[in-house]
């Protein structure tokens, strides 16, 4: 796998535009290290483009965020738990 996406690059890839307080909410989650991924935590990568998430309810807290945002993208995320 490869990358290290910030939220402003999910953004830009996906072609949407976040709340600043959806922003600043996946912002403090997200941790630049791929290895060991905390639980409150997530990490995003471009090959292939799949957010991964330290733990379940991260994943939900992430979905939510872009859930209202599904037909606004154009490309898809894949979201996912583990390390």
């Amino acid at each position: 796998m490869l990358g290290n996406f910030t939220t402003s690059k999910v953004e830009e890839e996906l072609g949407i535009k976040l709340t600043e307080a959806e922003h600043n909410v996946l912002e403090l989650m997200r941790q630049d290290n791929a290895s060991n991924i905390a639980k409150n935590k997530w990490h995003c990568f471009h090959i292939p483009f799949t957010l991964v998430c330290g733990s379940e309810s991260t994943l939900i807290v992430v979905r939510e965020i872009l859930e209202p945002y599904g037909s606004k993208m154009k490309g898809q995320i894949q979201l996912g738990v583990g390390n």
